[in-house]
């Protein structure tokens, strides 16, 4: 009878480690069975194919192929991917591109994938970087589609450079620095602090500030480039970019203030594109009264803000103050077929500043291109602007910025470029948005 009861108890354990076996299994199948089937190593992985938004093919799973150009390949790397990124479609899209269902597996086939992308976009921004390492991106601010998405450098996956891992040329070519990549935004953050001083200074436009070149705060000093004026009013320091301007403005307002004007603009979250994750941004309130205070009103000191965040702070202004999210899937199909395979992704928004603030500050960036940058790059388009030159010391050259959006609901794009180490913001990166720009509007 003992002997009975000891293996009744084996026979009970083991039913109990098998069901307690079954269990995590299965467990794991749900939550990691895409993983295992989009695995690199699989023979299952990304069958499906990936489009441009003209029907470009980018890449054809089933083959494992590119596209047939090397410059679509280069210039659409970093959204397509190959194994070394992470942030790329073929990783984070590899339930769409399998097909991969938990029930079903991968018996309904694979989905083929049409982004909103267009490629010549990307070829066309690309060679506007010419070599320089950066980010050029350009979007739908009311729909939230994705029109270009470019980081570099980049290579061909055909013809992977030899020296990839030792040539600096090719320094952070895995990363994508749209999604993420952080940088002192320079004078683009001009833009938060002027959103703070419109709402929290009742006498902004009675603001002047003379500019002799340099600010004092205490032992320490800020400084401009040159003297940008005497008696000059708010839209007239936002238009030459005063950093003696705003760091008083800066020191009036208070770190605490600031930051939370930045994270009321979306610019230290992080957003989910398409199960890819941006970067957050960061601010740091320095004590008051310090010359770090003022530095960060300028955009400098320790701020950092990701690409992609700032494109949607950008569509926000536009859009009266409703950022929507980027995209970058148009549709899924059935792969080889045009039957739809998911129900097309929704238009996901945020609210930043007030309407009346965004109108003022909109109001100002028209100003910044028509009084300072110039018309006549941007032809008959109503481009409101903010350029920056984010010094990153250490004697390497300051990174270019140039931000804004298209004041046309004909046109509603907004756009963001940083060259890395490019100098001055709003004549090299202003120069590469003019490019994409033209041909974005073209493409319709």
């Amino acid at each position: 009878m003992k002997r009975l009861r000891r293996r009744t108890g084996i026979v009970v354990i083991l039913a109990i480690g098998l069901a307690v076996g079954m269990i995590y299994f299965c467990t794991q199948l749900f939550t990691k069975g895409n993983d295992w089937v989009g695995f690199f190593g699989s023979r299952y992985y990304a069958t499906g194919a990936i489009y441009d938004s003209r029907g470009v093919k980018l890449y054809d799973g089933e083959t494992g192929t590119y596209a047939d150009s090397s410059t679509t390949r280069v210039s659409t790397l970093h959204l397509v991917g190959d194994r070394n990124f992470g942030t790329s479609l073929r990783s984070a899209m590899s339930s769409r591109l399998t097909g991969y269902n938990p029930i079903t597996g991968t018996t309904l086939g694979s989905h083929d994938v049409t982004l909103t992308v267009n490629a010549a976009l990307n070829e066309t921004a690309y060679g506007a970087l010419n070599g320089r390492k950066g980010v050029v991106a350009v979007y739908d601010y009311l729909t939230g589609d994705i029109k270009c998405l470019v980081s570099a450098p980049s290579y061909d996956p055909n013809n992977p450079p030899a020296d990839i891992n030792e040539n600096s040329a090719y320094d952070g070519v895995y990363l994508n620095r749209f999604f993420s990549g952080t940088y002192p935004p320079g004078s683009t953050f001009k833009l938060v602090t002027t959103a703070a001083a419109i709402e929290k200074k009742q006498d902004l436009s009675e603001f002047t500030y003379t500019c002799t070149g340099s600010l004092q705060i205490g032992e320490d000093t800020v400084t401009c480039p040159y003297a940008h004026g005497t008696n000059m009013n708010i839209d007239r320091c936002l238009a030459t970019s005063c950093n003696g301007a705003y760091a008083t403005l800066a020191l009036e307002l208070g770190g605490e203030t600031l930051e939370a004007y930045m994270e009321t603009a979306g610019l230290m979250d992080s957003l989910t594109i398409n199960d890819i994750h941006t970067a957050k941004g960061s601010f740091v309130a320095a004590a008051e009264g310090s010359v770090n205070l003022g530095w960060s009103g300028v955009g400098q000191y320790k701020d950092l803000v990701n690409p992609c965040t700032m494109l949607a702070f950008m569509g926000g202004i536009a859009n009266r103050g409703v950022a929507v999210v980027p995209k970058l899937v148009d549709k899924e199909t059935l792969a080889g077929s045009s039957v739809p395979a998911a129900f097309p992704d929704g238009t996901d928004t945020y609210s930043i500043f007030n309407e009346a603030t965004c109108a003022r500050l909109k109001e100002m960036m028209r100003n910044n291109v028509t009084t300072q940058y110039g018309q006549g790059q941007f032809g008959d388009l109503a481009v409101c602007a903010k350029s920056g030159t984010a010094e990153v010391g250490g004697g390497s050259q300051p990174h270019a910025w140039f931000t804004g959006f298209i004041d046309d609901p004909n046109h509603p794009l907004a756009f963001v470029v940083v060259v890395e180490n490019g100098g001055s913001g709003a004549s090299v990166a202003g120069s590469i948005a003019a490019k994409v720009l033209a041909q974005a509007v073209a493409a319709g």
